[in-house]
């Protein structure tokens, strides 16, 4: 018998299960970790420190053929399954205990071609692998804003980052993909070959295969002006805030964040602790028209920090290297057209008053380039909206149980909700099924649900935001 632990008990797999684990190990180009190695704990352990799963058993594959074969082993096994690239994703993490989980990290090659001005990207790769390998060639991806999210997750989910504005989303930018289906086939997916699966995957997530590798229209970016600009916090500077981020140039994508200052180096003694909206803004343009675009901001008050300044794109991810760092969280989120200043009044005391004093609110202003995008030419929807408003409750301690934070999350998010409708599927947690159908809305939904239908009509890739066959 093969040990396999789960909280609180242990159980054991049947001698035919072992047997066919060692067949199927040997067949790997990869790596697999089944519950009685003594690497076990290190290959199931996650970035989510609240998120701590058993899974049967942890596969990392090496090449596409390594992905097909384990596809095939937990269908010829009737086994679940479950996937992750960067594992920051938090969303149906209870449906890890007990699959084999398929960690993507070891596929992460990115190869620029700077003839073509494209790149072909594992989905193990991350936004800092892309931005380091594409600006040697002054060119950059259109990716998220942390720098250790993994591509295969953030590109099937959209790609909301730093250049969403003067670029687009990451999946407005993808041009083709190879996929591993349910049946453990390999086939190309883009405009002219399987253009449904194309569609699909692009904004619905990991519902419909394993991406084993995207090629990616890249943008001539080299030096940008960004970094953090921190703001006295009022409803008057996160209203002017709003204001003048949507209606920057669209080489301006800027991300406020109503928070509590943490001790930094950078940070003054005296503003430790302090209420402020720090903004987070990147630039992509002529650099001195650059250090202008700043100047309104600058005048809805007197800055307490002014870290913008020039730099080499992939610098940027570096104001975000914290997010890669273990944590809990709890996040809420939905698109708005606009806020009162009630709900920002809300907003500023939730922070205030909040259970963690990492928690934040986050708003983002969308438009630009992907607010161009015909809404029904990918999956993702929700374009037309001018605002995206998360709330972060965040927490270090792996004894806290969390259960305050959720609290204050779903609270502040009940008070809000009102003025805003759908949510990003990336930023999407275990709220049920009814979430699922806002991140899409159901015109969306159910042209997914056909084309699950005829790619996984067995539903085995239902590990995350789960999109059901169609009946």
């Amino acid at each position: 018998m093969v040990a396999i632990y789960a909280p609180g008990q242990t159980s054991s797999i049947s001698p035919a299960l072992a047997a066919a684990f060692d067949v199927f190990r040997a067949r790997l180009d990869g790596e697999l970790v089944t519950a009685d190695d003594p690497t076990y704990d290190q290959a199931r352990s996650s970035i989510q420190i609240n998120q701590n799963r058993f899974p049967l058993a942890v596969v990392f594959p090496l090449n596409e053929g390594d992905v097909q074969q384990t596809v095939k082993f937990i269908r010829a096994n009737n086994l679940p399954l479950a996937l992750r690239s960067g594992d920051h994703g938090s969303g149906a993490r209870h449906r890890v205990d007990g699959a084999v989980l398929v960690d993507m990290s070891r596929m992460a090659h990115v190869v620029v071609d700077p003839a073509t001005s494209t790149a072909r990207v594992q989905p193990g790769a991350n936004s800092n692998m892309v931005a380091a390998a594409a600006h040697e060639h002054g060119l950059a991806l259109s990716t998220g804003d942390t720098g250790s999210v993994g591509i295969g997750g953030l590109a099937t989910g959209g790609g909301i980052g730093f250049m969403t504005r003067a670029y687009g989303l990451t999946i407005d930018n993808m041009i083709s993909a190879r996929v591993v289906t349910a049946s453990g086939d390999l086939v190309v997916a883009n405009a002219i070959e399987n253009p449904d699966l194309f569609w699909a995957i692009r904004g619905g997530g990991g519902n419909f295969g394993i991406v084993t590798e995207f090629t990616f229209r890249l943008a001539p970016v080299d030096q940008i002006v960004g970094g953090f600009l921190v703001l006295p916090l009022s409803n008057e500077v996160v209203r002017g805030f709003m204001e003048l981020a949507w209606n920057a140039p669209e080489e301006l994508t800027a991300l406020g964040h109503i928070m509590r200052l943490p001790p930094m180096p950078f940070v003054p003694e005296e503003s430790i602790g302090q209420p402020v909206l720090a903004i987070l803004a990147v630039w992509c343009g002529d650099v001195d028209k650059g250090q202008a675009a700043f100047d309104p901001f600058r005048a809805l008050a007197t800055p307490v920090i002014d870290m913008i300044h020039a730099m080499p794109y992939p610098e940027i991810y570096r104001f975000t290297d914290h997010q890669g760092a273990p944590h809990a969280s709890a996040v809420r989120m939905m698109f708005a057209d606009n806020l009162s200043d009630q709900t920002i009044d809300t907003l500023i005391t939730a922070i205030e008053t909040a259970s963690s004093p990492m928690s934040a609110v986050q708003i983002r202003a969308m438009g630009g380039a992907a607010g161009r995008v015909d809404p029904h030419e990918t999956a993702f929807s929700h374009r037309d909206q001018r605002f995206f408003v998360t709330l972060l409750a965040l927490w270090l301690d792996p004894a806290d149980t969390g259960a305050t934070h959720v609290a204050w999350a779903d609270t502040t998010f009940a008070a809000i909700r009102h003025e805003g409708h759908g949510v990003y599927v990336n930023f999407l947690q275990d709220e049920g099924e009814a979430r699922i159908h806002e991140a899409y809305g159901e015109t969306t939904y159910e042209r997914l649900a056909r084309i699950k239908k005829f790619y996984d009509p067995t539903n085995l890739f239902n590990h995350a935001q789960n999109i059901q066959p169609a009946v």
